[in-house]
């Protein structure tokens, strides 16, 4: 299958979803190897990824430790954190696997997550990891504008952020509903941070988040739903995560696109962690190890357009798809203390003053 996903004219060949037979046991090899837990343990891991990705990489876990068996619950990267705190005296989850960085360290600096170096620690750049290794990145995760293909000729697929704000998209714009979802928070976030030429003053980025919600439809409760919507044209215009967008194109026939900002675009830092207090530690530890494993980072790749946040792996052995994407990445300059410290505090001020004021702000 083929399908455009940048700029007019370049074309990036993605095979159908491969299936999960054959599960990843010898992907953890090196990692169970002089390993034993203990039999019946449940591992409790708390995520926004998909059931594909999740479903594979749990069956390859518990290929490779026939003791463990993982249960997951899949939710927002905001609604996994809320979770965490309100179970704060009694912990529930061991791992919590998937959120941007910046909600990571709320976790960590209100105590929620536990030090835990894996033996890959060191090969994440210092930007892609909590110094004191109460987290550590997985995946890059670059956001794009997604589009149908069907009902949006592709000259006329807005390029950059700004496009979407032009009066041809006024009530044809989707939005994941930004306060449960970690992706949403990150772009805009960093769109507020952008409009503000670097000075944190929120004012300009607040009027550009006002004129985006005068184009937009609707905010839809999860990424399910948004797919289904922007597929039947219930809306034309989205901004989501690329790998999700990916795994779309290769494993559905829904009529969805998307074009890379070649101005700059947010690139999130997506983790994994130790929960404080996990019932079950030494499986969780493991677990950790598997995730962040090159066999399984490869795996992630290939399968579901993950970006390896390592800075040891060989381009060699990257897919096809990959290494064609990463130079066209290029990632806006934000600045990630700033946006960990405002993001609350700007999300709030676009709930109570935002949200479903744009039309009646007089933009057109």
């Amino acid at each position: 299958m083929t399908r455009r996903a940048s700029a007019p004219g370049t074309r990036i060949a993605r095979p159908r979803f491969p299936g999960t037979a054959g599960c990843l046991a010898l992907v953890v090899a090196g990692v169970a190897a002089g390993c034993v837990l203990d039999d019946g343990s449940v591992l409790v891991v708390y995520t926004p990824h998909g059931r594909e990705l999740l479903e594979h990489f749990s069956s390859g876990f518990e290929a490779a430790y026939p003791g463990v068996r993982i249960e997951w619950l899949d939710m927002g990267s905001q609604e996994v954190l809320d979770r965490l705190r309100s179970e704060r005296a009694n912990p529930q989850a061991d791992v919590w696997w998937g959120a941007p960085a910046e909600i990571f360290s709320a976790g960590a600096e209100e105590g929620l997550l536990a030090p835990f170096e894996p033996s890959w620690f060191e090969a994440v750049p210092d930007d892609r990891r909590d110094p004191e290794a109460r987290w550590v990145g997985t995946y890059l995760t670059p956001e794009v504008i997604a589009y149908n293909s069907v009902a949006v000729p592709r000259e006329e697929v807005p390029m950059e952020w700004d496009d979407v704000l032009d009066p041809r998209w006024r009530g044809q714009v989707l939005i994941r509903e930004p306060l449960a979802s970690g992706t949403m928070r990150a772009i805009f976030a960093s769109l507020i941070y952008r409009e503000s030429n670097g000075t944190g003053d929120p004012a300009a980025g607040y009027d550009w988040l006002l004129r985006l919600d005068a184009q937009t439809r609707e905010y839809v409760l999860n990424p399910t739903l948004l797919y289904q919507k922007l597929a039947r044209q219930e809306g034309l215009i989205t901004l989501w995560a690329m790998p999700d967008i990916e795994m779309l194109i290769a494993t559905t026939d829904y009529p969805i696109d998307y074009v890379i900002p070649s101005g700059g675009t947010p690139v999130v830092v997506d983790g994994i962690a130790l929960v404080a207090g996990a019932p079950n530690p030494e499986p969780a530890r493991a677990f950790i190890e598997y995730v962040g494993s090159q066999a399984a980072l490869l795996d992630a790749a290939r399968r579901f357009f993950r970006i390896p946040a390592r800075s040891d792996m060989d381009p060699a052995e990257f897919p096809v798809w990959l290494g064609e994407a990463l130079p066209r990445i290029e990632a806006m300059e934000v600045d990630a203390g700033m946006l960990r410290a405002r993001t609350p505090e700007w999300m709030r001020y676009w709930d109570s003053n935002i949200r479903m004021r744009g039309e009646a702000s007089g933009y057109e």
